[in-house]
């Protein structure tokens, strides 16, 4: 199948499936009369590492994943990239949470103090209020 075929097959780009390609997460296969032909196999493992963007896994995380996949490595090697990313989840949301309480308090200062004066006098643009470390 032609790289527009394999694009629709699997919900990825043609762009992105060239970038995959430049970078070695799928391997360029044959040209036939200086095309891109494409097979099955390619089919799976560009549906596999769509999948894996979709969990938000990096590419480098799915270049490890692919690599246990094409070694046929056990399945606790792959569920330790994903402790692993859910570890990282895990942080990025309590990073998130602390700067909801900070934006939210920058709200709520901004409520009482801002009342009619100017944009750069305004609480939420002050660097020592909006600090959120």
């Amino acid at each position: 199948m032609r790289i527009g075929v394999l694009a629709k097959a699997t919900g990825v780009s043609v762009p992105t499936i060239r970038y995959y390609e430049s970078i070695g997460l799928l391997t360029p296969p044959a040209r036939q009369g200086g095309q891109r032909v494409y097979g099955s196999e390619d089919v799976k493992v560009l549906s596999l590492i769509r999948h894996c963007r979709d969990l938000d896994f990096s590419l480098d995380a799915i270049s490890d994943i692919l690599a246990s996949v094409q070694r046929r490595l056990p399945c606790s090697d792959t569920k330790v990239f994903a402790e692993q990313h859910l570890r990282s989840i895990r942080k990025k949301i309590a990073e998130l949470r602390t700067l909801e309480t900070t934006v939210a308090g920058l709200v709520s200062g901004c409520e009482t103090t801002c009342c009619g004066s100017t944009a750069p006098d305004c609480v939420i643009l002050q660097p020592s209020q909006a600090c959120c470390g």
